[in-house]
């Protein structure tokens, strides 16, 4: 049994507070860019309706590179670009950028999956009622594939908060740099125990709730 001190429950909380805001922004950053990224790569693959094979390659090519890249190295990879849009490479901020250009690449393909699960004959019918491809995109793609969209988006807010901690070892802020910096450096077994119970705890609740919007969706 562990016992922490006020200090340390203040340093809990702000590095709670850190990786709350470093994974929030990036999901919704990530949404934004990976969900039509996602999109693209489906519909522009052959036999799909917005056929364009030279497409479908460049973004494929670009997505699979980018996934290759460990997160560590990727993160100083970047640091040039972080440095550039944020203006420095350390603190919760400047990881916002590493964070969302590694998670929107895998967010797009979990996004391809979750709309290749869709039938072909919905699509088909849509098509044979005159239907354009922005219409088959709204109207049928993703309403069909909700369930498979909303596992999507709770794996990738999953994996950025393993991010974010990893993120700690460079400067990043948040629960991995508290843990880092006190808890492994420092010899503060409390607070590296503290660390991951609430790591452990945070995702096992959106897993949770992902799982539960999936099964509602899925019924419906």
């Amino acid at each position: 049994m562990f016992f922490l001190s006020a200090n340390q429950l203040s340093m809990l909380k702000v590095a709670s507070l850190e990786t709350l805001y470093m994974v929030a922004v990036t999901t919704l950053l990530t949404c934004l860019l990976g969900i039509p990224l996602g999109i693209l790569l489906v519909v522009t693959r052959p036999g799909h309706i917005l056929e364009k094979k030279w497409l479908y390659r460049i973004l494929g090519f670009v997505v699979n590179a980018t996934r290759s890249v460990p997160f560590p190295i990727f993160i100083v990879f970047v640091i040039p670009l972080t440095r550039f849009i944020v203006g420095t490479s350390i603190g919760s901020t400047a990881v916002i950028v590493p964070l969302t250009l590694a998670a929107f690449v895998f967010m797009a393909r979990l996004v391809e999956t979750a709309l290749l699960e869709v039938s072909p004959g919905v699509i088909e019918a849509a098509e044979a009622m005159g239907a354009s491809a922005a219409r088959i995109v709204w109207r049928v793609l993703l309403p069909e594939a909700r369930p498979g969209l909303i596992m999507a988006v709770t794996i990738t807010i999953v994996t950025l908060i393993s991010y974010s901690a990893m993120a700690g070892a460079i400067g990043g802020g948040g629960l991995g740099d508290l843990a880092i910096r006190y808890g492994y450096q420092r010899y503060q077994k409390d607070i590296m125990w503290a660390t991951v119970i609430l790591l452990v705890v945070t995702v096992q609740l959106l897993q949770n709730i992902g799982d539960a919007l999936t099964r509602k969706y899925s019924r419906r």
